[in-house]
């Protein structure tokens, strides 16, 4: 089934997919299909907030998600260089993720559980939405009509203030948010309510494991519950979906949707 695109907003950007939940028929000598589960999954792309990288990233992801039984929501949103940065960025993504709401009751989908699967860039603005609901009224993303039970992050940019220390992807933290990364560090805002698995490729050239390392690290000794899952492979065997790599995320995504 083709996804249906929902506009949340008049810009070309923002905009999601919704990929209905589909079970695979059972083959031969093959353990029975998954069921469809309860909740969603937000799919956040990375490209370190640029507008190079677009929503197409994440079709894929969506796309397997789907086909495991679980509705997926491939969000995408403004990004430097198309009218993003702070705040237009994250309030795309706030809002793209609140839309999910209106789009899931026309199909009747049940959003008592809602996981942000978000790669690289994706991976921070996943943890960066999941701790909306303590956000004071008047910040940027405040007041969330969809909460988001869980994340999963795969080489996320977890620790912003190191990524600025470092430079890295030609000084990306400092165009987006200037002098002010604790806003958006998702490092600053532990412990988050929910439950965040940090993904990371262990050979990943872009993103360094320290991102997740770090995060994870201050997470636990704040009293949250974080847990740090080292792979092989590169930045992108996370988003392979023919991968093993990338059947470790949607494992774990599947995980927490079937947490009580």
């Amino acid at each position: 089934m083709n996804p249906q695109r929902y506009a949340y907003g008049p810009d070309p950007s923002q905009w999601a997919e919704l990929y209905l939940p589909q079970v695979l028929p059972q083959q031969p000598n093959q353990q029975p299909p998954e069921r469809k589960l309860p909740g969603a999954v937000v799919v956040i792309h990375g490209g370190f907030w640029r507008s190079r990288y677009g929503a197409e990233l994440g079709a894929p992801l969506a796309a397997d998600l789907a086909a495991h039984g679980v509705a997926a929501w491939n969000l995408e949103y403004r990004r430097m260089g198309n009218g993003g940065g702070w705040p237009e960025t994250f309030q795309d993504v706030a809002a793209g993720i609140d839309a999910l709401a209106p789009a899931a009751a026309e199909h009747g989908l049940d959003l008592s559980r809602v996981v942000a699967l978000g790669h690289s860039a994706g991976g921070q603005l996943a943890a960066w939405a999941a701790g909306r609901p303590s956000f004071p009224a008047t910040a940027a993303g405040a007041g969330p009509a969809v909460v988001l039970s869980g994340v999963v992050s795969q080489s996320g940019l977890l620790n912003l203030a190191e990524a600025q220390r470092l430079g890295l992807s030609n000084h990306a933290v400092t165009a987006l948010l200037g002098d002010s990364v604790r806003r958006a560090d998702p490092l600053a805002a532990v412990p988050l309510s929910v439950p965040v698995y940090a993904v990371h490729a262990m050979d990943d050239g872009d993103v360094p494991a320290s991102q997740s390392q770090s995060y994870v690290a201050a997470a636990v000794a704040a009293g949250g519950e974080a847990q740090l899952v080292e792979v092989p492979g590169d930045h992108y065997a996370l988003i392979d979906v023919s991968s093993g790599q990338y059947a470790t995320c949607r494992d774990l995504v599947l995980e927490l949707l079937r947490r009580a």
